[in-house]
């Protein structure tokens, strides 16, 4: 039934101007993500909640910066310890669901802990 209507919009022309039309489609920003998971992060993500190692990441990327513009060595120590329990608290969160196992986690990981020791 939704084919027929498609069909029926596509013979009148009023799919013909769509924006993007001819265009490739974007890249699936959750192609990394297992597929069994993939439904329970589309449904977070529309209620504008993210997965919590999502969060620690957007997290540790912050205090990394924070760290790069620390003017006291107080400070620093104290953004240093943070950011290891949330480092910490994201690879047991990747351990305990098996991700670690992923080639791809393992490039993804090389990234972040690059990108948190260029701010240090």
């Amino acid at each position: 039934m939704a084919e027929e209507k498609i069909q029926e919009a596509i013979s009148r022309g009023e799919l013909d101007d769509l924006p993007g039309a001819g265009k490739p489609l974007p890249p699936d920003e959750l192609a990394n993500v297992p597929e069994e998971l993939r439904i329970g992060f589309k449904l977070l993500k529309n209620a504008g909640m993210i997965p919590e190692e999502m969060q620690l990441r957007k997290d540790m990327l912050t205090i990394g910066d924070l760290i790069a513009a620390c003017q006291t060595d107080a400070e620093r120590r104290k953004l240093q310890l943070e950011l290891s329990a949330k480092w910490l608290r994201y690879q047991s969160l990747m351990s305990d669901r098996g991700w670690t196992q992923s080639e791809a986690f393992t490039d993804y990981q090389r990234e972040i802990q690059q990108r948190l020791t260029e701010n240090g």
